[in-house]
């Protein structure tokens, strides 16, 4: 019999498919977090708020346009750990980050660090969406502004048409440029949201159970949209929803108190888990 693990030591017993489970007690990760040529790079990531010890050594690689699902109980860690990939964390006031986060090389807690930029590079795409209150091609045109990416005006209607193209909006929205973002649907509004996100040509799009407060038509056209869009970025996503992460996602890691558990081919996640807790989830035997 073949042992999937790398060392016998920390496992439980024999699953259903003869595979060696490592136990609920072992905390390190298994599986591959790492990949070649990854856009983000994230080692030895601590997070405390206050004295609760939030995220515990977690090392994880963001790929170059893929979909890593990121998956868990409520608790778990996997929103305060996405927070770190664009430092919005630091908007907390008792959040302490520890380790190195990287991206394209460049640690993104390193002192010369702006994050203005660096938000625009790794944009957040949140669980509610929050068009400003503002008109759809305001929205959209906003970041390009303020981060002078047009030179006129004819390059800024060019942004804003383009990002509602790949947002799968513009049809929909062309002769109402002048309205209100707020006015239209919630589907509508997480679309211009992520529109308003790409207007910047970021890098990685993280976005945060962006999924949880739509309808499944909604949701069918949002996850529709993810698979289009990592054919240009990067993308990571927290999901309560592990049919939404098997659907969307070619990596998923699962995350347990604080400590990410297993990582590996979404596939493989869902159907040969390497450690107890993952199978206990994925059963649903917690969640």
């Amino acid at each position: 019999m073949t042992v999937d693990v790398k060392t016998t030591a920390g496992v439980s017993g024999i699953g259903q498919t003869g595979r060696i489970l490592y136990d609920r007690e072992s905390r390190e990760t298994v599986g591959e977090p790492f990949v070649e040529g990854a856009r983000m790079t994230c080692r030895g990531v601590n997070v405390y708020y206050g004295d609760k010890h939030a995220i515990k050594n977690v090392a994880l690689d963001i790929g170059r346009n893929e979909v890593v699902a990121m998956i868990g109980p409520s608790g778990c860690g996997k929103s305060t750990f996405l927070r770190c990939l664009n430092r919005m964390n630091d908007t907390i006031d008792t959040c302490r980050v520890e380790g190195e986060i990287t991206l394209d090389g460049m640690d993104i807690y390193g002192k010369e660090v702006d994050v203005v930029p660096l938000r625009a590079q790794v944009g957040m795409v949140f669980q509610k969406p929050n068009p400003f209150p503002k008109s759809i091609y305001d929205n959209v045109a906003y970041g390009p502004r303020i981060h002078g990416l047009a030179q006129n005006k004819v390059e800024l209607d060019e942004i804003v048409e383009t990002s509602l193209r790949k947002a799968g909006l513009w049809e929909e929205v062309k002769d109402l440029m002048t309205h209100p973002g707020t006015g239209l649907s919630g589907g509508q509004q997480q679309r211009l949201c992520i529109a308003r996100t790409i207007a910047v040509s970021p890098e990685v799009i993280l976005m945060d159970e962006p999924c949880s407060a739509l309808d499944p038509i909604a949701t069918s056209i949002i996850e529709d949209l993810i698979d289009e869009l990592k054919q240009q970025f990067s993308i990571a996503i927290v999901t309560h929803s592990m049919q939404q992460a098997s659907r969307v996602s070619q990596r998923t890691a699962y995350f347990h108190l604080g400590d990410l558990i297993e990582v590996g081919d979404t596939a493989q996640i869902f159907t040969t888990p390497r450690h107890q807790l993952t199978q206990d989830y994925i059963t649903g035997r917690f969640g």
